[in-house]
Parts: structure tokens; sequence; C-alpha cells
């Protein structure tokens, strides 16, 4: 008896451990209200998580809702013409939003630290620690890069987070709701469809833009960009 008795208790205590381990997983609901620096109401903006971009956008009243697994922890939002803004989730469950503009500092006044190196980000170059996401850089004159076959074979292999099917790039597994998002490639300069054909030792650089730090390219960035300079085209 004192046996069955011990497995009794010692079941229920399994059941209620699993189910307190169930609701710690239960996803977190978000609400918020997306504004611009007129406090006026931003419609149809995307909510990103964790740099993704989901199905999730602000209705005609700047207002989203989300539900978000116990494990994320930022949330963004982004718009064709204002940009993206982020925040850490830290357990809160009313995140809002506000665009605020914000005056550029004086060039005199950017430091130029080794930690402040340019980088390329298609319309002009922006200062690293300006830019909120990762930028991955392959520099295509480094003497390694003769060995591989294709340039896909160099994305692939050299920047994580990207896959790469039918000549197409998805980065961080981008999707909306008719599926996988293609990252935007631009060669030279000039957007084009597909990996180009050409060799990696004809290619001085690639720039891999990740989730907010392609925002510049407005929807057509929205599964991160692909910019890849030529030694043809820079000669």
């Amino acid at each position: 008896m004192k046996t069955k008795a011990f497995l009794v208790v010692l079941l229920s205590v399994l059941c209620l451990t699993g189910i307190f381990a169930q609701k710690s997983g239960k996803k977190l609901t978000i609400t918020g209200m997306v504004t611009d620096s007129d406090n006026k109401p931003v419609a149809n903006a995307i909510i990103m998580i964790d740099n993704k971009n989901t199905s999730t956008m602000t209705d005609q009243k700047g207002i989203y809702k989300i539900k978000v697994k116990p494990e994320a922890a930022k949330i963004g939002v982004i718009t064709f013409s204002l940009g993206v803004k982020e925040e850490d989730i830290a357990d809160r469950d009313t995140i809002n939003f506000s665009y605020a503009v914000v005056s550029e500092e004086p060039a005199e006044m950017i430091s130029e630290s080794p930690g402040d190196a340019a980088t390329d980000v298609g319309y002009g170059t922006l200062k690293k620690k300006y830019v909120s996401n990762q930028v991955s850089k392959i520099d295509g004159t480094n003497k390694k890069y003769a060995s591989y076959s294709s340039i896909s074979d160099m994305i692939q292999r050299e920047v994580s987070g990207v896959r790469i099917s039918n000549g197409t790039i998805v980065i961080h597994d981008s999707k909306d709701l008719f599926g996988s998002i293609p990252a935007l490639i631009v060669l030279d300069g000039v957007y084009i469809d597909g990996i180009p054909d050409i060799a990696p030792v004809q290619v001085l650089s690639i720039e891999v833009l990740k989730g907010s730090s392609a925002a510049m390219y407005g929807s057509r960035g929205f599964g991160g960009v692909i910019i890849i300079k030529s030694k043809i085209q820079n000669d």
C-alpha cells in the first residue's frame, strides 16, 4: 500500500510539473500602437520579431496585436517611408512605437575609431555602429575565394542563416503570408533577378544586409539585400 501511495504522489507531482512547464511556455500576446513624428497613426507597418518579418501589420488606427514565443527577445516595426524601430520585449505586453525626428550628427563629431568602419548599404555608406542589425561582408580580394565554384558557394559558406535554392537567396527564412521572401540582389548598383553568373575571382566584395539594416530599400528589402560589387565594374 505504501508503494502504491508513493507512486500516486509521484505521478501527481509529475503531472503538476508538466502542466507548469506548458504554462511557462505559453505565447505572449503583445499589443501596441505605431505613430509618426506628428503623433498620427501609421497604418500597414509590418511587425518583426527577432529581426524576422511576420504577417502582422498595423491597422488603420496604427494598432497591432501579435503572439510571440516566450524566447522572443526583440520586436520591431518597419514601414516603407519611415524605416525601422526596435524594442526589447522584456516580458512586456504593451509596446508602442513612435517615429521621432532625429537630427543628423555633424560629420566632424563622428568618431573615426576602428570600430566605426564604413559599411556600404547601397544608398551611400553608414558607420557600422549606426546599422541596427548585422551586416555580413565578404572581401572578394581574399585569395581563398578563388577556389570556390560560384557566388552561391561563397555566400552559403561564409554567411550564416542563408538558404539558396533555384537561383534565389532566402535570409533567416524570411516569410510572409505567401511564403518565403527572396533577398534583393544588387550587382554594381543594378537590381537583378537571380544570382549573377560571374566567377568568384571577379567579385570585389559582397555585402549581406539582414533584417532592419535593409529597410532603406523599402518593400524590396523585406527579405534582405545582397550587394555585389564586381572587379570588372570597379576597375
